[in-house]
């Protein structure tokens, strides 16, 4: 990645008020790049948007919803940015058993209302959709999935996320090609670190739980997932981003971002290290029915690595101990926009990026 590369360069990034769209927000405008961003409010009470102060970066926050059309539409134009970068979704597994509606509505509809409203604005030189590891058919086979394997979805979730990187390869080949726009997907792993809250997710559970003084309660201990730091994927985007404006249509495709084959571990694996590390933390298993979902999940990423040159940096150990140090850091007070950045240089650093 070339941080040259992004100063001045006009980004319109929707979902900039959640985890991992405050963390690009973050590392975008570090490196110089003009923001735009595009999202509902804080989707949590704490969240990374607030505590980092975030607002304060970027060139425009509009707080709106991805299925007004119109709306999206006329921020785009306003923004006239060179990249794209999609992040805007209804990102949760089991949530998706409740509303499936909504979530077929922001992840399907929200995507096919975001490229039409680049198709409708002049001067845009690539896209970036981000979708899930979760998108493939998954048979439960112990191989890593590539980008060139069925798609699917046993829950609304998985399947709206297949069905976004359908339209995506459609609007591609239909409307973006022709008119010299250059639109990749990127899945990524289960991505874990500082400010992340959201609800029924593994590691803001475990810390939702030592903070409150209480066991945490895991459903289903020997589900295995790619779990990697939030960084990584989004060091991801990055570069993908940069090889579609620099060198082109060769790069407008699918692309997995995952970590070493060894990090994708069964959730007690994590929850055991966690509290290793953290005196006085324990955990039991819910015995109680539950929503079905994958037992286990790997991606391979050995295209990226071939044709983008990324690998990942941090080792799971490395990102569990991030994302621990952030919480402590926000438990004392500390100034979390400074906390967040020295991770992002710590980061660059292991990336050769100093």
């Amino acid at each position: 990645m070339n941080p040259d590369f992004w100063r001045s360069k006009r980004v319109f990034l929707t979902g900039h008020t959640g985890f991992k769209g405050g963390w690009l927000t973050l590392w975008l405008t570090e490196m110089g790049a003009e923001v735009h961003g595009y999202a509902l409010h804080p989707p949590t009470e704490p969240n990374l948007f607030t505590v980092a102060n975030l607002q304060d970066r970027l060139a425009r926050s509009t707080i709106a919803d991805i299925r007004e059309a119109d709306s999206l539409t006329r921020a785009m134009q306003a923004a006239r940015p060179d990249i794209v970068f999609h992040l805007a979704a209804q990102p949760l597994v089991r949530y998706s058993y409740v509303a499936p509606v909504e979530t077929y509505a922001v992840n399907v509809m929200g995507t096919v209302n975001l490229l039409e409203a680049v198709r409708q604005t002049p001067g845009v030189k690539a896209v970036v959709n981000v979708t899930t590891d979760k998108c493939y058919e998954n048979r439960e086979w112990v191989w890593p999935y590539r980008e060139n394997e069925a798609l699917g979805g046993f829950d609304p979730y998985s399947s709206s996320k297949a069905c976004s990187e359908l339209v995506t390869a459609a609007y591609r080949r239909s409307f973006l090609e022709p008119a010299g726009v250059h639109l990749a997907s990127a899945r990524a792993g289960n991505v874990i670190g500082g400010g992340d809250c959201a609800a029924d997710r593994l590691v803001p559970d475990f810390l939702r739980a030592l903070d409150a003084g209480r066991t945490l309660v895991i459903r289903s201990p020997l589900a295995t997932r790619p779990w990697q730091h939030v960084l990584e994927p989004l060091s991801g985007y990055l570069v993908l981003a940069e090889k579609l404006v620099t060198e082109g249509q060769g790069f407008a495709e699918a692309w997995n971002f995952g970590p070493a084959e060894v990090d994708a571990r069964p959730v007690q694996w994590i929850v055991e290290r966690l509290c290793q590390q953290v005196p006085g933390a324990a955990w039991e298993c819910d015995a109680s029915p539950q929503p079905h979902e994958a037992n286990t999940l790997k991606l391979d990423s050995s295209k990226a690595k071939a044709r983008l040159g990324w690998c990942p940096r941090w080792n799971l150990h490395t990102a569990l101990g991030m994302t621990l140090a952030w919480h402590q850091a926000w438990r004392e007070g500390s100034d979390m926009a400074a906390v967040s950045v020295r991770q992002i240089q710590e980061y660059r650093m292991a990336a050769g990026q100093a």
